[in-house]
């Protein structure tokens, strides 16, 4: 049993505590006791001085009951959600360091050797990988198994390069000041992706072991929602990484237009020049959302710094953007008053699209880009003011 607030340890260790056991819990009455159990059961025989905190998100079964009865330590959750839940358990730890795992007896805190090893090694985060690790028949359903976390984890690992290979483990460890400094936001499942890719980001030490993923002792349905959360996952791993989301795509249409606009510009098909000048005003859009998109988070402190984009606004500001712009604007101009003058020649009667049509078109594009360029360097101008 647990003497609140450290585990299994004299009165004159309380002092310091090593190890935070966070679990979050909605109506887990079923499990929670024998989860509270197993992970003091493994304080008491390691001598690690450290405490148990249930992070109820508002259940109504008995959960609460059960941990005071045990000696957790409760933190009350009023906003819902998993990673309100951990968010507010995380806050209120006061060990050095901090195990993060479901209160559905699916893992086993009676090994969580591996994680404190590898913590007393120096490493940040150490991510539990079930794959590796195994997972007992019945534990995970087969979409989960063998397109949700895959898949999810790819993107994930393909996105940020992350180390991990397990993005959505509910066991995982870590130093808790060095997640603390992450700012970490999301409140719902996708609070186990934004750990995961705010660590990697901010090149954090991160290493896994391999953990064994067992069915949850739960009668009722587990409060994952596959297609839901899995959403929420894939939506946030997109919005935080503005490269795949805006610029990669951005760049490829740019490219694609110039390629298509050389290729037809000196033929008669006029009709695929539209679209070539689509494809390039569309991809300019893109990749300043890209921009913006990178300026904003790291101005609100939800992407770290990044060095690279700072070199590159040594070299391209407002002054710059406002000449580039004015250029391509003139450039617009010049070629739609040479095209009206083609049509005053001819007394404003019929023209020759296939002739016309090749000088209007890249005109207008150029005056559309001109003015993008213009208003795009004031807008990122204004979201630079904070960082000067």
């Amino acid at each position: 049993m647990l003497n609140s607030p450290s585990a299994s340890v004299p009165a004159s260790e309380t002092a310091f505590l090593e190890v935070s056991i966070v679990m979050p819990c909605l109506n887990e009455a079923e499990t929670l006791g024998i989860c509270i159990e197993k992970a003091q059961l493994y304080l008491t025989q390691h001598n690690i001085s450290g405490e148990i905190v249930v992070a109820d998100n508002g259940s109504t079964d008995g959960s609460i009951e059960i941990a005071k009865q045990m000696n957790a330590r409760v933190i009350r959750v009023k906003a819902k959600g998993y990673g309100s839940a951990l968010m507010s358990g995380i806050a209120a730890a006061r060990g050095k360091y901090v195990i993060m795992g479901d209160s559905d007896d699916s893992y086993d805190f009676t090994n969580l050797t591996p994680f404190i090893e590898k913590l007393r090694e120096g490493y940040d985060l150490v991510m539990g990988n079930r794959f590796k690790g195994g997972i007992k028949p019945g534990a995970m359903p087969p979409l989960h198994k063998y397109l949700g976390n895959p898949v999810l984890t790819a993107i994930g690992r393909l996105l940020f390069s992350s180390p991990c290979g397990d993005f959505h483990c509910g066991l995982r460890a870590f130093n808790r000041d060095a997640i603390a400094k992450l700012n970490l936001r999301t409140t719902g499942m996708e609070f186990a992706s934004e750990m995961v890719v705010k660590a990697t980001l901010n090149k954090l030490r991160i290493t896994e072991v391999p953990t064994t993923l067992s069915p949850d002792g739960r009668s009722r349905p587990p409060h994952l929602r596959s297609w839901r959360d899995g959403w929420r996952h894939l939506r946030f791993l997109l919005l935080y990484s503005p490269r795949w989301l805006f610029l990669y795509p951005g760049m490829l249409l740019i490219l694609l237009g110039l390629i298509s606009t050389f290729w037809f510009l000196p033929t008669p098909r006029v009709h695929t020049l539209l679209y070539s000048s689509a494809a390039i005003i569309i991809g300019f859009q893109t990749v300043t959302f890209a921009i913006f998109t990178k300026a904003f988070a790291i101005s609100e402190g939800l992407l770290p710094e990044d060095s690279r984009l700072k070199r590159v606004f040594r070299y391209i500001n407002l002054e710059v953007g406002l000449i580039v712009g004015n250029a391509l604007w003139l450039i617009g101009m010049a070629g739609s008053i040479y095209a009206f003058s083609t049509w005053k020649a001819n007394l404003f009667g019929a023209l020759d699209p296939a002739n016309t049509m090749r000088i209007v078109i890249p005109s207008v594009t150029c005056l559309a880009l001109g003015f993008q360029v213009i208003f795009s360097s004031f807008f990122l101008s204004v979201l630079g003011l904070k960082r000067r």
